[in-house]
């Protein structure tokens, strides 16, 4: 059994994180799942949350909005297609932004606009779930 998991974050932008780690923790779209060093291969999709990566000890919590994971014998691979740093968001501007993304939902003239509202609204909630988690 290999003592450390390596585990890759990407975004669009990005790789987030590269290094070997003790566990990650994936909000999957099937439900939450740990992964730990020679984990057998599986891909799923991730939904927007927290993941925690576990390492010597600590944890460290990243926001992921989107993406799928993909274990290999290799390692676990993220590809989010957003990614933050839950220590560096702002949790009283993140209820502004819901507030106002409410409003559009509200006042939308049609369906595609209180279409995208409504997602902001779901990922804007499960970022303020997140940090509200982390304090």
């Amino acid at each position: 059994m290999a003592d450390k998991l390596q585990f890759d974050l990407v975004s669009p932008e990005a790789r987030v994180f590269s290094g070997a780690v003790d566990m990650v923790v994936v909000p999957g779209t099937e439900g939450d799942f740990g992964v730990l060093p020679d984990h057998a291969p599986f891909m799923a999709t991730i939904r927007t949350g927290a993941i925690e990566v576990h390492n010597d000890g600590s944890v460290s919590r990243i926001f992921i909005h989107g993406g799928f994971a993909e274990v290999t014998p290799q390692g676990l691979t993220i590809l989010a297609e957003e990614t933050a740093e839950l220590a560096t968001l702002d949790a009283a501007d993140i209820r502004q932004k819901l507030e106002a993304a409410r409003l559009r939902a509200k006042d939308a003239g049609d369906d595609i606009t209180r279409d995208q509202a409504e997602a902001e609204i779901a990922k804007l909630e499960a970022m303020q779930a997140a940090i509200e988690l982390t304090h």
